[in-house]
């Protein structure tokens, strides 16, 4: 192949073809867990994650409810990948080589992610959400039906694999995945570039702008005690008997039980097979979805 420009633009072109073919062509488990939530600035303040709205008899005055009760900021992080495109590869028209990786590459751009929601749900045992506590603890702060300051859990605790229930129906996830700019495929191949001049190499990258944080704790039930009936009985109960301030229940309903690969076979005979392990009816058939996520492993 001749390289001029011309050549080289038919060439990006067909590369961004395969990224692009990659990334539309899978679907991310992090949508599951994490609500999107668009950023055009270094950073963005999530006050309201202090309190969940409720209604209440309308006597008198309205009652204004303060959602900046909380100061927890999620700063965009900056991520890119490059891939380095020979120009011998080039002269020699040898580039049936490439186009898998590039349709990887955009695979990879797309579900990047998942390695940032669910790395960050397996910290979430041992780092703060915006209450100050862990976000998985035993003991974050709520207000009781007088006002006063109790604690709820979220956890069971255990030192076991880690597994996880949640309730994925509501508007607000148990994680937040904050996008700034998106993943693109980008080039560097004017003849003029550094990299082409000195080490005849065409390069084309994907770089965008991110992060991830968590969302409300009562959302999301985290154990590391074994995956058997009892343990997934107190996390659903755990659950949907949650409460909001000034004791509201929040009706919270375990929808999703998300497990590692390693976990999936017990996930299954808890929530999918008809019979237990001793052959009478399975009571918790069909309570919730199974979603294994490699990313846990």
């Amino acid at each position: 192949m001749l390289v001029n420009s011309a050549n080289l633009r038919t060439l990006y072109t067909s590369f961004s073809t395969a990224f692009q073919g990659g990334f539309t062509g899978v679907s991310p488990l992090y949508t599951r867990v994490a609500q999107t939530v668009p950023s055009s600035t270094r950073s963005n303040e999530y006050g309201w994650l202090g309190q969940l709205p409720r209604i209440r008899e309308w006597i008198g005055d309205r009652v204004v409810q303060n959602l900046a009760t909380q100061g927890y900021t999620i700063r965009n992080r900056s991520f890119e990948s490059t891939i380095a495109v020979l120009r011998d590869d080039i002269d020699d028209d040898n580039l049936g080589i490439y186009a898998p990786l590039f349709q990887e590459f955009g695979r990879a751009s797309a579900t990047f992610p998942d390695e940032l929601v669910w790395a960050l749900l397996l910290a979430g045992f041992s780092t703060n959400c915006f209450d100050g506590q862990f976000f998985f603890d035993t003991d974050h702060p709520v207000l009781d039906a007088a006002g006063n300051t109790v604690s709820f859990a979220n956890t069971d605790g255990g030192n076991g694999t880690a597994w996880f229930l949640m309730d994925t129906t509501r508007a607000i996830k148990p994680i937040i995945y904050q996008s700034r700019r998106p993943f693109e495929l980008t080039r560097m191949d004017a003849p003029t570039d550094e990299a082409v001049f000195n080490r005849r190499e065409y390069r084309y990258g994907t770089d965008g702008r991110c992060n991830v944080g968590f969302g409300f704790p009562q959302l999301a039930w985290g154990s590391r005690q074994t995956l058997d009936a009892a343990h997934y009985e107190a996390a659903r109960v755990g659950l949907s008997t949650m409460k909001g301030d000034y004791g509201r229940p929040l009706g919270i309903n375990g929808n999703l039980l998300v497990v590692p690969p390693q976990l999936e076979g017990a996930a299954r005979k808890l929530v999918v097979n008809d019979f237990d392990a001793m052959g009478a009816t399975n009571t918790w058939k069909g309570s919730a979805e199974v979603l294994v996520v490699p990313w846990l492993a």
